[in-house]
């Protein structure tokens, strides 16, 4: 959940017709605070709560434009005018959904900022490691949040880009301070636009590292923060090496010894090299795609 500025559907949205389920309510901004405020603090009764899981799921499944009112009431055994006792509209579920996983994330990011306040390199550590770990272990609902939040409008969406602003300001205000002391090396400049590029990017790595991490692969999440949080100092310039708490417990992990590469003729009489992969297989780090 990173910094982005949303948007609407557009008009010739093939979904249009899915979507007006979506938009049926005006919302203000005390509307929005009180929705918020409804989730946060437990105020939900029971069968809210068994649509909001619910939607939660079919969002992820399938998306928010895709997803039915029918279906969501379904999924939990009601008719589908049992939405509207509890709801206003289905985007009043998505927005429920998505802010519930922003402001915990940044709340999470404050809390860890502030314990290591005055050492940027600390700073972005401790920034990294809170989105990393949110991202892997709440996969289902950093996806509909980082997907699905563009679908919302009006007051709604404009407070999650609100959200999402002052995260990536806030990385922003570190790399700046950082430059600053330097000990970052931005790319281009420590300027305001140079700073929120890297701390965009940063973010971008962050967010994303849910979406191909194999869960049954060689690497732990302590692991994989530790990477990140390498990959991401290294990202502005900075050569320190970060150790998690747990891995400077663990001892050294001994080092496979280097794979022999071995010639072998190609058919033509000419001699070809045979080709290693890089990672040995079964490691969690791999594409999407793959």
């Amino acid at each position: 959940m990173g910094e982005g500025r949303g948007g609407s559907p557009s008009a010739g949205d093939p979904q249009k017709a899915g979507w007006r389920e979506m938009t049926t309510s005006t919302l203000t901004t005390g509307d929005a605070r009180r929705e918020t405020a409804a989730a946060d603090d437990g105020d939900l009764s029971p069968p809210a709560r068994r649509l909001l899981q619910a939607a939660g799921d079919l969002f992820y499944e399938q998306g928010a434009v895709a997803t039915t009112v029918r279906q969501i009431t379904g999924a939990c055994g009601l008719s589908p005018g049992a939405l509207y006792n509890h709801f206003t509209s289905k985007e009043e579920l998505l927005y429920m959904l998505v802010h519930a996983g922003h402001r915990r994330l940044e709340v999470d990011v404050v809390a860890a900022q502030s314990a290591v306040a005055g050492d940027p390199v600390a700073e972005l550590s401790a920034i990294v490691s809170v989105y990393v770990r949110t991202h892997v272990r709440g996969r289902k609902g950093a996806r509909v949040a980082n997907r699905e939040y563009p679908h919302l409008t009006g007051e709604r969406l404009r407070d999650i880009v609100a959200i999402r602003r002052r995260l990536r300001d806030r990385v922003a205000d570190v790399l700046e301070e950082g430059s600053a002391r330097g000990v970052f090396c931005i790319a281009g400049d420590s300027d305001r636009p140079s700073t929120r590029i890297a701390a965009s990017s940063i973010l971008d790595l962050c967010v994303h590292c849910g979406e191909w991490l194999r869960p049954d692969g060689r690497l732990s999440l302590d692991e994989l923060e530790h990477r990140f949080v390498t990959m991401c100092l290294r990202l502005v310039g900075c050569e320190v090496t970060y150790r998690s708490e747990a891995r400077a417990r663990r001892a050294p992990r001994p080092r496979r010894a280097p794979r022999q590469v071995t010639a072998r003729p190609d058919p033509q009489g000419s001699r070809q090299t045979g080709i290693e992969s890089v990672l040995p297989v079964g490691d969690s780090v791999v594409p999407s795609g793959a």
